[in-house]
């Protein structure tokens, strides 16, 4: 790691925030910025969105609610918030396919990110603990309750588009965010806040389930939620409009002007861990899957927060889809002999139950 130019003690003044920067860089990760520990800025806003519902049965982000609004209940004594961002996709759209397969999103085609980037970023602090071993330090990689991206919006990394996503310039939201939380106070790399959006709307018009509003998402209603988050049965009104994703969505960054497959987009380098294992799964070899096949398939990626009957239940809304665009009177014989095996799964049950009726 880069060596810190000076030593600090007990100066309260900031430290320069170069060389952590530098320190980031050297650990792998493209983007990286300095904000000052501050609570929430609207924290209205987030109590709101928990009043109305729209966590659905994310109950920890009630639970952790204060947690959230104010990084000090984190780190008692913090003062400097280090932002990372790791890039995971330059927009190209994925191949259009008539065969039945279910559809991942991007930022887990690659090695499980909790990982990789909390080993990189333990790296980074084991560097800032030579410089300030006097100084606590604490890392986040969605381990942790962080409003991770107005921290890191506050850190210049980008600015917060309407669909939620932070928005950096010539890379759109194709990156994973972490952090890490400091009691030595670090100047800050803060920019003015800015509207990344304008006028333009063209993320709440994709989203096929009307889950965007603008600057608000409703969780109970966004594909990623419905098939990564939510462990019992999709609504049947949600169905067709899952389409073929079986884990996560990207509509609504595959439409982002920010998002496209620019020249610079596909220059900016990504870290090996986000290289691409795979982009999907075969539909009918999910529904053959049991758990032992389940987890040899996710291993070591972040799909695995998916369990065997979610993801089987994904595949099979997801098998009514591909129908309607292509019947196959095998894969009908499939979905109805799940509807009535009285060993299945009910959400699985459910949900070819649920395919079955838009038939008849």
């Amino acid at each position: 790691m880069s060596q810190h130019p000076e030593t600090p003690g007990t100066d309260p003044e900031p430290v320069p925030a170069e060389p952590v920067l530098a320190a980031c860089r050297e650990a792998g990760f493209l983007l990286a910025g300095v904000a000052p520990a501050r609570p929430a800025e609207r924290p209205e806003a987030l109590r709101a969105w928990l009043a109305d519902g729209c966590h659905g049965e994310m109950a920890w982000l009630e639970r952790f609610e204060p947690l959230l609004q104010d990084p000090a209940r984190l780190l008692p004594g913090v003062r400097s918030i280090i932002a990372v961002g790791d890039r995971y996709a330059d927009g190209r759209p994925d191949p259009a396919t008539d065969a039945p397969f279910g559809r991942i999103a991007r930022y887990a085609r690659g090695r499980d990110y909790h990982r990789g980037m909390q080993r990189r970023l333990e790296a980074v602090v084991r560097a800032m603990q030579a410089w300030w071993p006097d100084a606590a330090f604490r890392v986040c990689v969605d381990t942790a309750p962080v409003l991770e991206r107005e921290h890191a919006a506050r850190a210049g990394l980008g600015a917060i588009g309407r669909n939620t996503l932070l928005l950096a310039p010539g890379i759109g939201s194709w990156f994973l965010l972490g952090e890490i939380l400091t009691t030595r106070l670090i100047r800050p790399t803060e920019v003015p806040p800015r509207d990344p959006c304008g006028t333009c709307t063209r993320c709440i018009d994709a989203c096929p389930t009307g889950a965007i509003a603008p600057w608000k998402v409703d969780a109970t209603r966004c594909i990623a939620y419905l098939t990564i988050e939510h462990r019992g049965e999709i609504p049947a009104r949600f169905h067709a409009a899952i389409g073929d994703w079986i884990f996560g969505c990207d509509i609504c960054q595959e439409v982002c002007p920010h998002c496209q497959p620019t020249r610079r987009a596909r220059r900016a380098p990504r870290h090996a861990d986000t290289a691409v294992r795979r982009d999907g799964f075969d539909l009918l070899e999910v529904l053959g899957w049991d758990e032992e096949s389940r987890r040899r398939a996710f291993e070591t990626s972040a799909l695995k927060r998916a369990k065997l009957a979610m993801i089987r239940r994904n595949a099979v809304i997801a098998l009514g889809n591909h129908l309607a665009r292509r019947d196959d009177p095998a894969i009908r014989a499939r979905l109805r002999a799940i509807a009535d095996d009285p060993g299945e799964d009910p959400i699985v049950v459910g949900a070819a139950r649920a395919v079955i009726s838009r038939w008849t």
